[in-house]
């Protein structure tokens, strides 16, 4: 049932305002189907909507001669020939106010007299952000033209949709036709019309040469995205030039126009407006096999002047030929678009996607088949820990029953004895209690209390559930048993009943943050065996939190062992499937192990599960460009520079709202770490925006990529789009390091040997001034932050040769990096040098030519740097190890109380063993023992094998009087077997002073 719309002037026309409307039935039969199965699985149907051409000259006006706005374009087929599809009759409009939306497409067959039956049934012309576009003009500095150009300016108005249908070797041809092309010509014309004589349809005039064409531009329409996997659909802005044959082909390989040489045909005989029916003739004469070897000679610059002729073609239906331009090498009036800014708003659509995309239940269930899920184990009702606690728990309830007896006997007794009991008087009560308990029951009663807790404790423990085969067994397994529960009870005993004389220990708990800082000190000092085991203690506490695995991930990363590190990262991943850091550091781990099917799961999984993420779409892009697949190169890379546009403009909308600055330093100047995870690096907010840096001088040096530009494939720079320079590094990136392996430092400078990973890595969080953030950079801050540098030199050359990107001061502080890490000291300082020049008050910078300086040896510039480094107001992106090394150069010089200051700041900061022991040297050096005794008996608390703390330790002790202390001290000293001789051959003097403190004596 389709509704009857009544023409002007018929008998329905006045129930158009009723309620009911005409309908008429019809039924289409066939004999058999129009197409087989093969060819609607692997045909498609391609629709193409012409919206408006926006901001049009202001020569076209709607007064004189009629004329006919046309745009066509053409479709491959699987023949030698293309389907051409044509937009007439588009409506020129003045302008003043901007087109309704939504708003019904129209079919485009022409003279449909009955109002609103041209209209296509339930297609609709929605429109949408501009920045979700993939034309041209989807930039935010577009915005305000386009609004101006669709509300006030002129336009032309088609709202038409064709449709065309692509049998399988089509769909094949217009692949293969658009990976060698990319770019489509989209051509605009304007033909005049003239009246034929009354009582005639309008039509063209055939004796007239006003069939001329004017006004020929072109639009060039990127058709790549129809290859991106999954994209059915492209629609854009596309700014319309003047047609020039050389630029046209330079472009689209495309040697003919469709409005001038391929006849009148397409001009004045295509009347339902779609493309050629299958049964006209292909135009192909004389005249145009030679303007095809004119325009050849042309293009080859060949071209002699006795060969351009103006050739004719002539239509099936008209002898007149149709005149061309009278020049294809200039088009004074198509020069008019671009001098008017003229853009076509233009929709592709296909019915299904040329590639098909897996689908996020595919890629999670490759991924578990890969990495099977781990969910938590559930705890255990029962088990030995269980067991001995309940053992525990009836010792407790039994001896407080004892107690009370014994109080109930002998209470008064021992109120009028007080502390004057002998050992009689005890003795007489412990027997007598005993007999009392025997003959009361109550002692079987207690046994048979405790026997369930024993059972308990054999099954659970000792895994006893079978009988003994031997009574010696028996015997021998009965004895090791009493052991463990006498032991056992005087554990509940004493928890019940302390000793006053002896205190119990206290236990000096180190949180999972805290072993993270001391694991990180033992990779800058390369104690890569020290932070192991506090890597490795993160995990037994809690093995099922899958940060402290990726961390252990990044250190093994670090010291090359990728089978490890890869383990790692699948653990995490193992404990939450959905976790997209892991899923991309397993990506990254398996193109490092050139497993690149596995890589491609992963990356693709992850932008699946989180389409906002912008380093997953830049690795994603990585990864097709070591697989030399372009294209799909150039839509990760695009699609990660459109995530990164929008959540730029996001944090431009909050900034406005917010009635401050974004606050990121604390009272006391302490940085908010709370805001997210460590591993929550591309999810945050974005920050306030910050000063764009200004381009490298003539000084910049040429050969920055000799060292890496090797890796890198052919780069796309003509297809990315603009970044709003407002995107700053997450808050969060700078608290995990990046781990830069150290210059080894003699043994004696052994308090002070550290680096800080992330320092001067990433740009300070806090208000320092850095470049415009590019996906990118963004990638380098991750690679950097889990040690991927082999990642890192292939983005880096990106980095450089990207529009929004190029040498900044964070490009040349990550190259000083990853020279650092290869110990090119001169390398690092030149490229230390470029940054300064481009931000010199920049604290990264002054505070990595601290750490260059001090692993060369130089402490007296080291010194400088660091002390220009603290007195910024803004801090460095990490401060710990800074003042750990300027403290250090102060003890060295014997500037003690300035060391003290020093370590006291970063003991308030991050406490550690090293501040409270470099703390505890200066106050011992100033003569004030018992702060100095404080410090090192903090650092003792959070690292009891540090020998050198064991030494100032003893010390203190010899200082102070203390033999004791002094020769326990003393003996860890030595058996942590302390390698500063110096500091040895002090302790032996002050131990011949003082004469104690070496047992050996």
């Amino acid at each position: 049932m389709v509704p009857l719309h009544p023409v002007p002037g018929s008998p329905l026309e006045p129930l158009r305002s009723g309620v009911k409307q005409c309908s008429l039935e019809v039924k289409v039969f066939v004999a058999e189907p129009l197409l087989t199965t093969a060819q609607i699985l692997g045909g498609n149907l391609l629709k193409v909507t012409l919206e408006a051409a926006y901001s049009v000259p202001e020569s076209f006006v709607p007064v004189g001669p009629m004329q006919n706005y046309m745009v066509g374009l053409q479709v491959p087929s699987a023949g030698e020939k293309d389907y051409p599809i044509l937009f007439k009759n588009g409506t020129l409009k003045l302008g003043g106010e901007r087109e309704p939306v939504p708003r019904p497409k129209k079919w485009p067959i022409a003279n449909i007299l009955a109002p609103g039956a041209n209209y296509i049934p339930d297609s609709f012309i929605v429109g949408g952000p501009y920045e979700e576009e993939e034309g041209e003009l989807n930039r935010p500095e577009d915005k305000e033209f386009r609004n101006q150009a669709e509300s006030i300016k002129k336009r032309i108005i088609w709202d038409l949709e064709s449709r065309c249908y692509l049998d399988p070797p089509a769909v094949v041809s217009l692949q293969k036709r658009i990976a060698d092309c990319r770019f489509w010509p989209v051509e605009i014309t304007r033909v005049p019309l003239t009246t034929a004589p009354k009582g005639k349809a309008a039509k063209f005039d055939k004796a007239d040469d006003e069939g001329q064409l004017s006004f020929h531009g072109v639009a060039y329409v990127n058709m790549v995205p129809l290859l991106y996997p999954g994209v059915k659909r492209i629609r854009g802005a596309f700014h319309v030039y003047p047609y020039l044959d050389s630029t046209v082909y330079e472009k689209t390989k495309c040697l003919f126009s469709l409005f001038r040489d391929t006849g009148h045909l397409l001009t004045q005989n295509n009347k339902i407006g779609g493309f050629n029916s299958p049964l006209s003739k292909p135009i192909v004469s004389k005249n145009l096999k030679e303007e095809k070897t004119v325009k050849e000679k042309e293009l080859e610059g060949r071209l002699r002047p006795g060969d351009l002729q103006a050739p004719s073609i002539k239509s099936q239906s008209s002898d007149t030929p149709l005149e061309v331009e009278p020049s294809p090498s200039h088009n004074p009036e198509g020069q008019q678009y671009i001098e008017a800014g003229t853009y076509i708003v233009l929709e592709i659509q296909l019915d299904r996607a040329l590639v098909p995309k897996r689908m996020p239940e595919e890629l999670a269930k490759r991924v578990k088949e890969m990495i099977p899920p781990r969910p938590p184990l559930t705890r255990r009702t029962g088990g030995a820990q269980k067991a001995v606690s309940d053992y525990h728990m009836q010792i407790k309830n039994i001896s407080r029953a004892i107690l009370d007896e014994y109080h109930r006997m002998f209470g008064k007794q021992v109120a009028k004895l007080g502390n004057n009991m002998d050992s009689e008087t005890v003795e007489e009560q412990k027997c007598l209690l005993s007999y009392e308990l025997n003959c009361s029951g109550k002692y079987f009663a207690f046994k048979e209390q405790l026997k369930h807790a024993v059972v308990k404790i054999v099954r659970e423990k000792y895994l006893k559930t079978t009988p003994f085969e031997s009574q010696e067994e028996l015997q021998t397994f009965i004895s090791e048993l009493y052991v463990f529960l006498v032991d056992q009870m005087h554990v509940a005993l004493n928890q019940t009943m302390p000793d006053d004389i002896q205190g119990a220990v206290s236990t000096i708990y180190t949180s999972s943050e805290q072993l993270r800082l001391f694991a990180f000190e033992a990779e800058v000092n390369e104690n890569f065996e020290m932070a192991a085991v506090y890597y490795e203690e993160r995990l037994v506490r809690e093995p099922q939190n899958l940060e402290h695995w990726l961390d252990y991930g990044a250190f093994c990363l670090l010291t090359e062992d990728n089978i490890k590190a890869q383990e790692c990262f699948r653990k995490a991943l193992s404990l939450n499937q959905n976790h997209i850091q892991s899923l991309l550091l397993c990506g990254v781990l398996a193109v490092l192990m050139e497993k690149y099917e596995q890589a491609e799961i992963f990356f693709e999984d992850a932008t699946c599960l989180e389409p906002t993420n912008v380093v997953a779409w830049t690795l994603l892009g990585l990864y097709y460009e070591i697989q030399n697949n372009d294209i799909r190169m150039e839509m990760a890379f695009h699609e990660g520079f459109k995530q990164l546009q929008a959540r730029t403009l996001q944090a431009q909308v909050i900034k406005q709202r917010s009635t401050g600055p974004f606050e990121y330093i604390e009272e006391g100047g302490k940085v908010d770490e709370h805001s997210l995870g460590p591993w929550g690096i591309t999810n945050g907010s974005s920050a306030t925006a910050m000063k764009a840096e200004t381009p490298a001088g003539p000084g910049a040096p040429t050969s920055i990529l000799d060292d890496f530009l090797e890796e890198s494939s052919k780069l796309l720079s003509d297809s990315q789009e603009h970044i709003l320079p407002t995107q700053s590094q997450d808050p969060t990136v700078s608290q995990k390091p990046s781990n830069i392996l150290l210059k080894e430092i003699p043994v004696e400078k052994e308090t002070s040997k550290c680096q800080d990973s992330s320092t001067f890595l990433h740009p300070s969080p806090h208000g320092v001034s850095q470049t415009p953030a590019t996906i990118f950079m963004e990638t380098i801050r991750f690679l950097m932050k889990v040690n991927a540098v082999q990642y890192v030199h292939r983005v880096l050359a990106h980095e450089l040769l990207c529009p929004q990107g190029g040498p900044s001061c964070e490009y040349y502080l990550v190259l000083a990096q990853t020279h650092l890490l290869k110990k090119d000291f001169a390398k690092a300082e030149e490229y230390l040098q470029h940054a300064a020049q481009m931000d010199y008050l920049n604290p990264n910078v002054w505070g990595l030519k601290g750490h260059l300086y001090f692993l060369s040896g130089n402490h007296a510039e080291a010194k400088a740097c660091y002390e220009r480094t603290i007195s910024f107001v803004v801090d460095a992106s990490e401060m710990h190890f800074i003042f750990l090394r300027l403290g250090h150069i102060y003890l060295e010089e014997k500037e003690y109380e300035k060391a003290k200051k020093t370590y006291m700041q970063a003991c308030k900061r991050s406490p550690s063993c090293l501040t409270w022991l470099g703390l505890g040297i200066a106050c011992y050096r100033l003569e004030e023992l018992t702060e100095a005794e404080d410090a090192l008996s903090e650092a003792n608390a959070l690292n009891n094998y540090n020998a050198e703390v064991w030494a100032y330790l003893a010390l203190v002790s010899l200082k102070a009087g203390r033999q004791v202390e002094a020769e326990q001290a003393y003996k860890y000293t030595m058996k942590l077997k302390l390698k500063d001789k110096a500091l040895l051959a002090e302790i032996h003097t002050v131990q011949e002073a003082v004469g104690f403190g070496n047992p050996s004596f």
